[in-house]
């Protein structure tokens, strides 16, 4: 759930963010497909419980969570159907400035 955050958000809309690669044991709501990629920032969607400590009952540690867009062909390569585009909601610890 939503949860109040005292730091402000390291990214903004329009920001180029990259993924991290990380295969950490248990939940992460990191799809493998989308680690290690160009992204750009769409939107702050809010502050919110990271599953990935919770799930793990290491407490709430709330996050910023953003709405990224990446291009099919980031995450595929050639392979992508043309004018592809996927949206992720992501955890601030997921992303670095690209």
């Amino acid at each position: 759930g939503v949860r109040p955050l005292d730091r402000p958000p390291r990214f903004a809309a329009g920001d180029r963010v990259r993924t991290r690669i990380a295969s950490p044991p248990g939940h992460t709501r990191l799809p493998r497909y989308g680690a290690g990629r160009l992204g750009i920032v769409r939107e702050l969607r809010s502050s919110c419980v990271f599953p990935d400590s919770n799930a793990h009952f290491r407490g709430e540690h709330p996050q910023h969570l953003y709405n990224v867009r990446f291009e099919g062909s980031e995450l595929w390569g050639a392979d992508a159907e043309p004018a592809t585009a996927v949206h992720l909601d992501l955890f601030e610890p997921y992303l670095d400035p690209a």
